[in-house]
């Protein structure tokens, strides 16, 4: 008899991809073509991929072709004019492909010559060319939150809440870390594909995670950590888990999720770098509105002044303070030079406008780039990752 737990297991097997199967497929010959996986942001701050075959291994950035994509079809352009252009910008190692294989990232231009309204990395590498001379070193940390095919956290009781915070944050053992296999498989593939990822740990609430890039030279760190974010879905992909970078997914007394900023220039980390860090803090205080204007969707959820974090409304900066605007390690002070953390972007910002702000603010503001314009467009992929609280049963 064909019962429900066999319509429930059908089910689930379709969410899941056959990488068993696949493996025999992934290891014909390609016969000397390559395989270029272009990825793109789209206009809800999500991204695409599409592939196309190339003849030969490129050795640069310059040896790949310019591409395009129907625009209309992401919410990036009208449909009367919808063919927006991706300009290769960096390329990695494919985890999934092996081999030659390659994921590239890319920028989206118009016809007319101009960087697409959702194309944020254009301002922020011409601000990024004009003061790099300062050398800016940026690392992030990106958190976010593993969820089931129902869209509730992963391991979490169905139409219930677990055990309070405490024994999660890099927690070992069953009940207290879930879909470890996940994170252990992106952090191997980030290896492989060349991104520098410097570490990761469970969270402080459960199925929530996090994981570092950087340190990275300027507008580097925005391309790897996209990147990155593009391999950790689809490794996800594989496990039949979602990924949600949503700042605030479970309402109540849970930790949100960030993307603290770390940032340090040569200045910084010269000797006598504290006077630096603290001529920076100034800056950033006189800035703090239009900061927060373009630090990721939904953030007012997540910065309550509670949960280790600071007010959305007020800026803040301490000394080993985690509850903070910014946050100067203490090693830090003690050493008097080094870097500093702002821990005020959400989980979902782009990095590119994160540090292109960062370098704005910090150095002045340069002609045909501004930082602090950003999009009205409701975010639908934001939309789609707030978690409704379950009913109590």
């Amino acid at each position: 008899m064909y019962s429900v737990a066999d319509n429930f297991q059908a089910t689930e097997s379709t969410v899941i991809s056959n990488t068993a199967t696949l493996q025999k497929y992934l290891q014909l010959d390609q016969k000397g073509s390559v395989i270029a996986e272009y990825v793109w942001i789209d206009a809800s701050g999500g991204l695409r991929s599409k592939c196309k075959t190339l003849t030969e291994k490129p050795k640069s950035i310059d040896d790949l072709p310019e591409w395009n994509f129907d625009g209309s079809s992401t919410g990036q352009a009208p449909g009367d004019n919808s063919d927006v252009y991706l300009r290769p910008v960096a390329f990695f190692a494919d985890p999934f492909r092996l081999g030659d294989n390659i994921l590239v990232m890319a920028e989206c231009w118009m016809a007319d010559g101009k960087p697409n309204a959702y194309n944020f990395r254009h301002d922020a590498a011409v601000i990024m060319k004009a003061h790099e001379s300062h050398v800016f070193w940026f690392g992030l940390e990106q958190e976010y939150t593993m969820l089931g095919a129902d869209g509730w956290p992963y391991g979490w009781p169905k139409n219930g809440f677990p055990a309070p915070q405490g024994p999660y944050y890099c927690g070992v053992g069953t009940g207290k870390v879930m879909r470890r296999d996940i994170v252990e498989s992106h952090y191997k593939a980030c290896l492989y594909a060349g991104i520098n990822i410097s570490g990761t740990n469970a969270e402080v609430m459960p199925a929530q995670w996090e994981y570092q890039v950087g340190p990275c030279v300027g507008i580097e760190l925005g391309d790897q950590l996209w990147m990155s974010r593009f391999i950790l879905q689809r490794v996800a992909e594989d496990f039949g888990t979602k990924i949600t970078f949503a700042p605030k997914p479970i309402p109540g007394d849970w930790n949100g999720a960030g993307l603290h900023t770390n940032v340090s220039t040569k200045e910084m980390r010269a000797d006598g770098g504290m006077k630096h860090i603290e001529a920076a803090m100034e800056k950033l205080a006189e800035r703090h509105k239009v900061h927060m204007e373009v630090y990721g969707e939904d953030n007012d959820q997540r910065m309550t002044g509670a949960h280790e974090t600071a007010s959305f409304d007020k800026f803040s900066w301490g000394v080993a303070n985690r509850g903070a605007s910014v946050r100067v390690n203490r090693a830090c002070a003690e050493e008097g030079k080094g870097y500093f953390e702002d821990r005020r972007p959400a989980s979902n910002a782009d990095p590119y406008q994160v540090t292109g702000m960062i370098v704005e603010t910090l150095c002045g503001k340069v002609k045909g780039a501004d930082m602090a314009k950003k999009s009205t467009e409701v975010s639908m992929v934001e939309q789609e990752m707030v978690v409704p609280v379950p009913k109590t049963v």
